[in-house]
């Protein structure tokens, strides 16, 4: 076990370290990170190809699309960019942000390196955290002599780093690519793939922070090293933000297919029903046979509930806070979440009206959204009344399940 001393977050390990390695005593500069990790390989857009193909790497963001089926849309010649979308806006998650911060040339690694096979002449880094920031420009400085204000060249590739808002919808592919071109931070309604049409319109390379450090991590292993722990379809390391009811929160690696169980016992969890994949995720009754595999860890969030708090109250904070993070481009999205959240207060003091519209509302916001919000926020808000259901009884029969909302699940402003 180790806390960090540079940030309130505890990194912890079950089995190797591979993304979290040389981080014991906290941020691994250039000189650390190479002692750890040796040198980046030069690699061809084939290697890479062939690598992601046989490692079955995936994206670790919320999607989990093949890397490798990425690469191949892409076109021959003509790539603007490789894009590091580092806009963690969910409120629960820290893996990426913490790369950024402890880790920052494992993750340039990845991306300078694809860059150069791509031939891509930029690598552009989004990011909304002061901290993880302030940590990039370090590093490219620490790596480049060749310094502008905010843009940078590591062999032979531009450097960018963009500050991005911190809203929820705003960490989207879509909305990144739409604030670094310019224009507002939300998803546009066409949902056309980066790969074909991203950055100024050009095919773009995009995807997450912690895809890129597994990339510098394959690219050094190789895919039979690699392929050494974990699944065997999905092979390799993962990074989970734990939190909730929980002794030892914080940032963990682990086994791609680790038991869900494994991880609750190693971290201390409360009993109690658990949210995987964070506020646009679903929430398990039991964990019992449950392994942590792509999609449905998702971003990587387990919390654990506990017992002692009021699940529907807690489902309600996080639904007003999600409803205030609409963009305000569809009905859906603007009407929909604002309706379930009345629906969710109703029911909360016992009216079974609150229980029919929500049942109702849940029925027509999905699928109808110009972009996922909808769809992820119905996602979590049924999910709580299917798993709940005999707390829900409580509350339509008295008016309470007689238990406070203690605040377990995090909300901006709220504790951590």
């Amino acid at each position: 076990m180790t806390i960090l001393q540079e940030t309130p977050q505890q990194l912890r390990v079950i089995g190797e370290a591979r993304l979290l390695a040389g981080l014991d005593s906290g941020r691994a500069d250039l000189a650390r990170h190479l002692w750890t990790h040796g040198e980046q390989p030069q690699l061809t857009r084939e290697a890479y190809t062939t690598l992601t193909e046989e490692a079955g790497l995936k994206g670790r963001g919320g999607a989990g699309f093949p890397v490798a089926l990425k690469l191949a849309d892409l076109p021959a010649k003509g790539i603007e960019a490789v894009v590091v979308n580092g806009s963690e806006s969910e409120p629960v998650s820290r893996k990426d942000r913490l790369l950024l911060a402890l880790a920052p040339h494992l993750v340039l690694d990845g991306a300078t390196g694809l860059a150069r096979a791509l031939g891509a002449p930029r690598v552009v880094i989004a990011v909304h955290d002061a901290t993880a920031a302030a940590s990039l420009r370090a590093a490219v400085a620490e790596r480049t002599t060749d310094e502008a204000e905010h843009r940078y060249r590591s062999d032979g590739v531009d450097i960018q780093i963009a500050d991005t808002p911190g809203r929820f919808v705003a960490g989207e592919a879509r909305a990144v690519l739409s604030i670094l071109d310019g224009g507002p931070a939300v998803p546009p309604g066409r949902r056309t793939l980066p790969t074909r049409q991203g950055l100024d319109g050009r095919p773009t390379f995009l995807s997450n922070v912690e895809t890129f450090a597994q990339l510098a991590v394959l690219a050094r292993l190789g895919s039979r090293q690699f392929s050494a722990t974990g699944l065997r379809s999905e092979p390799g390391t993962q990074l989970l933000t734990i939190a909730g009811a929980v002794q030892r929160p914080g940032v963990l690696e682990t086994p791609t297919g680790i038991p869900l169980d494994t991880v609750l016992q190693y971290v201390g969890a409360e009993a109690g029903p658990v949210l995987l994949g964070g506020y646009h995720g679903t929430w398990l009754p039991q964990t019992d046979g449950v392994t942590l595999t792509r999609p449905q860890v998702s971003a990587g969030i387990v919390l654990a509930l506990g017992s002692t708090t009021c699940p529907l109250g807690e489902v309600h904070r996080v639904a007003r806070w999600l409803a205030s993070q609409s963009a305000g481009q569809c009905g859906p999205c603007l009407f929909g979440l604002g309706a379930l959240v009345d629906d969710f207060a109703r029911l909360l003091q016992g009216d079974p009206t609150g229980w029919q519209d929500a049942q109702r509302h849940l029925g027509l916001v999905p699928g109808r959204g110009a972009c996922a919000h909808p769809d992820g926020s119905s996602r979590f808000l049924a999910s709580a009344l299917e798993v709940f259901s005999d707390d829900l009884d409580r509350h339509l029969t008295t008016g309470t399940c007689g238990r406070a909302v203690q605040g377990v699940l995090p909300v901006p402003g709220g504790a951590w």
